[in-house]
Order: structure tokens, then C-alpha cells, then sequence
């Protein structure tokens, strides 16, 4: 049985799609439209009960409804371990960019940008509520900035998990306007010369990036 995956082209879900073209891994994928509420469907709702994206059905039927055990499963079963830290201190530092890209950052920062209707009804407080995002979103940046100084990736010279993570967040400051500091500008014009980078954006439909 091959894994099936379910994603949201642009969402947070193109960086586990990242993970599994780097990792070259045959699998099925299946759109999520998060408009026509397919996430609240019966039959997603059994695989994910939350409705969240991205979920990973594994090859034995298991499914991963969680952004950062998808990762590290991935990045543990496959690739020989290549795209996850060994030591405790980058097992540390990955997991805490990871938390700030889906918490932080994307959590309470995108969230307000993304979906400032669902915070609430009054027009004036949403125009409030978007730049509490826009804040966030840069706050969280600034606390990343630091450890990527003098680095390629978030774990010196390799490509981890932490990466695609950080990737979609770079990616939707890039589509949304938001000014990153030079060491996420650098890292997010790294990762879009990689292949698999490109390759996902092109078939999520966002080829145009590279014309």
C-alpha cells in the first residue's frame, strides 16, 4: 500500500510535501479543499478528528494528523535518519524552530492574517487583529534570525525537518508581504533553488515563481 497524502496546495502541508519529493518516496495525494469544507467531511474526520491539514496515511493504514509527527516520522523511517538531527542540542534546536514556525508564527501569527473573520465580526477589530498578526509573524521571525547567522540551514550545512517548516512560513511572508530579516531571506532563497522545492511549488501551482 503506498502512503496516502492529503494537502492543501500553499498551506502549511507544502512543507511535508517538500519532505516526501526530498525523500523521494512514492505516495498518493489527495486535494483537501478547505473551502468546500472537505476537511469536515465523515470520512476525513475518521482519518483526522481535528480537520486539520496535512493528514499522512501510512503504508500499513496508519494515519498522521499532526504536522510535526508527520515529520518526524518521515524523517526517521526513510532517508537513513538524513533529514533529521542526532545530537540532543540540534534535536533541541530543530524541535524549537519547528515550534516556531507552527505555533508561533504560523499559530497565532498567519492565523490572524489568514483568517481574521473567524476572530471576529466588528470590522474595525478585524483591521487590528490582522496587524496583531503581522507583529507576531515578524516577532517570531526575529527570534528565529539569530540561530540561522553564518548557516546554510537551520542545522548547519544539511537540509532537516526544521527546514520545511520553516520553509511555509517564509513562503506565505513572501506571498503576504512581510519583510523577513536577512537570515530567513537568505534561507528562504536557499531552499527555492532545491529541486524538490521547485518541483512542489510547480505542481502546487506556483511554477510561475521561477519564470
Amino acid at each position: 500500500m503506498n502512503m496516502k497524502f492529503y494537502m492543501t496546495p500553499g498551506s502549511c502541508s507544502t512543507g511535508i510535501h517538500i519532505l516526501l519529493e526530498e525523500l523521494e518516496l512514492v505516495f498518493e495525494v489527495y486535494i483537501v479543499n478547505l473551502l468546500a469544507g472537505d476537511n469536515r467531511r465523515p470520512e476525513y474526520l475518521e482519518m483526522n478528528p481535528n480537520g486539520t491539514i496535512p493528514t499522512l496515511v501510512c503504508p500499513d493504514g496508519t494515519p498522521l494528523a499532526d504536522w510535526h509527527s508527520i515529520a518526524w516520522w518521515l524523517g526517521r523511517s526513510y532517508g537513513k535518519g538524513k533529514f533529521v538531527p542526532t545530537t540532543e542540542d540540534d534535536i533541541e534546536l530543530c524541535q524549537w524552530v519547528m515550534d516556531m514556525s507552527g505555533k508561533k508564527i504560523h499559530g497565532d501569527g498567519f492565523t490572524r492574517i489568514f483568517v481574521t473573520d473567524s476572530y471576529t465580526n466588528n470590522e474595525e477589530r478585524k483591521s487590528i487583529i490582522y496587524r496583531q498578526g503581522e507583529k507576531i509573524v515578524k516577532a517570531g521571525f526575529e527570534e528565529v534570525a539569530p540561530k540561522l547567522e553564518g548557516r546554510q540551514y537551520v542545522i548547519g550545512d544539511q537540509m532537516t525537518i526544521a527546514d520545511c517548516s520553516l520553509f511555509y512560513v517564509e513562503f506565505w511572508a513572501d506571498r503576504t508581504g512581510i519583510e523577513m530579516p536577512a537570515p530567513l531571506q537568505a534561507h528562504y532563497q536557499r531552499m527555492l533553488k532545491r529541486p524538490a522545492v521547485r518541483q512542489v511549488l510547480s505542481e502546487e501551482g506556483y511554477g510561475a515563481m521561477f519564470r
